[in-house]
């Protein structure tokens, strides 16, 4: 028999190794997914969601966007290993063998897509088989060739509340397109963010981003700007469209405002700490504009 100490040891080994496997499908970044689809399947739904119905529809989102972060990093272990923020992740590190990662994020995304399938619609699984080959086939390889991919990759960011909507909802309307342009809208200043603050991590894996191939950080400046610019009058669309009440359209409007002001400060000093306030506050703004909506659902 074995001793308690080997025991032990071996379910060690085995937490370390399922650890490994969920650090694959990016948990943090997959939570704001979670969220977000329950938020649009709350939203789209009339008359008030039921708990059964919305959990399959949001852990199938969730299941696919796990296999789309697996996968990518399947893709891009090479340049994971290049850059110091992601060269400890578990493909680049060795810890979890290729050919099993593979297979993980397969299986993630033939779960997901058959959840949102048999117990949501097609409509939503079809968008969500679209997030996947967006991310995938468009977004991952666009990232070595040219800037633009940070728009391209805003597509499938941008479609888990919509996702979570057309679930509920039956169809995209209005309501469903309005949610899907906010995150769409929102991501370029908090991306911009980003790049900048990373930019010489993104040099060194070979990625055109745009601080990297223009150093002076005019146009990364320029599009944090405009989009945070464009994201102030489409925030307040649930209130005229009637999905939200005066409260919410208060609130969007001062943080709409707030992340504006913060990309044209960092527009103009293009350093290090303004960056990162526009970083911090773009985290902050989503999860308080939810919660706005949610609360003044008309």
């Amino acid at each position: 028999m074995k001793d308690v100490a080997t025991v032990l040891l071996e379910v060690g080994r085995t937490s370390t190794h399922l650890a490994d496997y969920a650090a694959l499908t990016k948990p943090r970044l997959n939570f704001l997914v979670g969220a977000t689809s329950a938020a649009g399947y709350y939203l789209g739904a009339p008359g008030g969601p039921g708990l059964w119905p919305m959990v399959p529809a949001v852990a199938g989102t969730v299941l696919v966007a796990g296999a789309a972060a697996v996968l990518n990093q399947v893709y891009e272990r090479d340049t994971d290993a290049l850059m110091r923020r992601t060269q400890t992740r578990p493909l680049p590190d060795g810890r979890v063998p290729l050919a099993d990662a593979r297979i993980f994020g397969l299986a993630l995304a033939a779960c997901g897509l058959a959840l949102l399938a048999a117990y949501a619609n097609l409509l939503a699984a079809s968008l969500a088989a679209a997030s996947l080959v967006i991310y995938l086939v468009v977004y991952t390889p666009l990232k070595r060739r040219s800037s633009f991919a940070t728009l391209v990759g805003a597509v499938p960011g941008a479609l888990p509340p919509l996702i979570g909507w057309t679930a509920a909802h039956g169809s995209v309307s209005m309501g469903g397109a309005a949610l899907f342009a906010i995150v769409f809208l929102w991501q370029i200043p908090h991306f911009m963010a980003i790049a900048w603050l990373y930019r010489e991590d993104y040099r060194k894996a070979g990625f055109p981003m745009l601080p990297v191939i223009e150093p002076d950080g005019r146009r990364t400046g320029r599009q944090a700007v405009t989009y945070a610019a464009a994201l102030v009058p489409i925030s307040l669309v649930p209130s005229a469209i009637g999905l939200s009440g005066p409260l919410y359209f208060g609130i969007a409007l001062i943080l709409g405002l707030a992340l504006l002001g913060l990309s044209a400060r960092f527009a103009h000093a293009r350093g290090d700490s303004s960056a990162r306030a526009l970083f911090f506050a773009s985290i902050v703004y989503l999860p308080l504009i939810w919660v706005a909506m949610i609360l003044d659902k008309v």
